[in-house]
């Protein structure tokens, strides 16, 4: 204890020299932890966007071969999953439904390729609330054409100004069929999506009934089926007891995880595994995670820089720090003299300035953190708007910060250690004095 009140009472004696060490390792600590606490936000902000454009967190479709070896995908059987999906056990938010196809958009001698997408919406409240719509309205979707069809199309703003359309112009579309016909409709613009971010040209979106019949899919059918979870943290243990129950009531592919395919984890919904034979109808299970899988890799690589940074930022402050303890050695000369004549052995006063930079290191990282709460604390509370074009990182146009307890303790750690080393060699110097030698200085 008289150890530490002695490294508590050198810290006060220099103040100026405390804060301005204690504050780069503030500053040190402060960029760290705000760089982790949006990688930790990054991932759920980005999955969650995405589940509510894809319509899920767990996927399932299917792909049809005939005896003759053609294919199609479409989901024609559903209760295989529902049947899954209840035996499993997998806690459901809702279950939606979907087909999409390819095609090329014409209006007025301009052509844009483009995934269309078909939702029904009468149910799906989830992609309303993610689309932020810039002209029209999701009421649109709902008309009914003198045909009977509800045949409106919501195209992002990207799109509609490349083909130079407004509300209520006709645009026709050149696609094929499941079974690779090609076919021809005609859409209706019901509205234009402000663009999301970098992925603004994902898709546009349609009437579900209308898109099966232009795909020639039979009435009742769809091509996937998607189901929201309440936990976006348990998609792959849900995936897995799902993947364990479907398999049992009917074919299903391998499990393709992103992290393990090295092409785009999407295309392994058109993967019908041409090197194996089979017919009938084969069911294949993808997840939110396999399809964003290189977000993960992203915020790896922005927790390894926030360490790289940690490390960069502390071997500068190291060098202060070691040259500060050698000028503290230099003034408290005859004090440690003084301590050693009076029987105080080396390691005791190698031990006192070591505590002295813990403390120093321990009082940055708590300024550190505090401030970095701060700074997180108003940041989050700045609403960025829905329309902004980093949209797809933010969480209902805020901001937000997750930290791990794992990183902070392990962030503290590296600091403390750091610091510690910093000042051993000039304090081990100063230990090893004899105490005549320096009562002589």
């Amino acid at each position: 204890m008289k150890l530490v009140l002695i490294a508590l009472r050198n810290l006060n004696r220099q103040k100026r020299r405390t804060y301005l060490l204690g504050g780069a390792i503030a500053f040190g600590i402060l960029i760290v932890t705000l760089i982790n606490g949006f990688a930790g936000s990054f991932v759920i902000n980005v999955s969650e966007n995405f589940s509510q454009l894809l319509a899920g967190h767990l996927f399932v479709s299917a792909v049809e071969r005939s005896d003759d070896g053609r294919e199609r995908r479409i989901v024609g059987d559903e209760q295989p999953i529902l049947g899954a999906l209840e035996a499993s056990g997998v806690p459901i938010v809702t279950v939606t439904r979907r087909s999409d196809f390819s095609g090329a958009l014409f209006f007025q001698g301009t052509s844009v390729r483009q995934n269309i997408v078909g939702a029904d919406w009468t149910r799906e409240r989830f992609l309303r609330d993610r689309l932020v719509l810039v002209d029209g309205s999701f009421e649109n979707m709902l008309r009914t054409g003198a045909d009977g069809r509800r045949n409106g199309i919501i195209l992002t703003r990207d799109i509609a100004r490349r083909l130079n359309v407004e509300i209520d112009d006709r645009v026709v579309v050149r696609m094929q069929t499941v079974d690779r016909q090609q076919n021809v409709g005609e859409f209706v613009v019901a509205a234009i999506s402000f663009d999301p971010g970098l992925f603004g040209q994902l898709s546009a979106y349609a009437d579900l009934d209308y898109v099966n019949e232009l795909l020639l899919v039979p009435a009742g059918s769809y091509q996937t089926i998607g189901v929201f979870i309440p936990d976006i943290q348990a998609i792959d243990e849900s995936a897995e007891t799902l993947y364990a129950a479907l398999t049992e009531r009917a074919n299903v592919f391998p499990r393709t995880r992103g992290s393990d395919d090295p092409e785009n984890p999407v295309a392994a919904l058109f993967d019908s595994g041409d090197d194996e034979e089979w017919t009938g109808t084969r069911y294949r299970l993808l997840t939110l995670n396999d399809i964003l899988s290189e977000v993960q890799q992203i915020v790896l690589l922005l927790n390894g820089a926030a360490l790289v940074i940690l490390l960069v930022l502390f071997l500068i402050i190291m060098v202060g720090i070691t040259n500060t303890f050698r000028m503290i050695m230099f003034e408290r000369v005859k004090e440690i003299g003084t301590m050693r004549a009076l029987g105080m052995q080396r390691r005791r006063v190698l031990l006192s300035f070591l505590l002295e930079a813990g403390f120093l290191a321990i009082g940055g990282i708590v300024v550190g953190l505090a401030l970095a709460g701060v700074v997180m604390f108003f940041v989050s509370r700045i609403f960025m708007g829905l329309d902004s074009p980093i949209f797809i990182l933010l969480k209902n146009g805020y901001f937000t910060f997750r930290l791990l307890p794992v990183q902070v303790a392990m962030n503290s750690v590296i600091v403390t250690i750091l610091t510690v080393l910093a000042a051993y060699v000039p304090s081990r110097k100063a230990a090893q004095m004899r105490p005549v030698d320096a009562l002589r200085a």
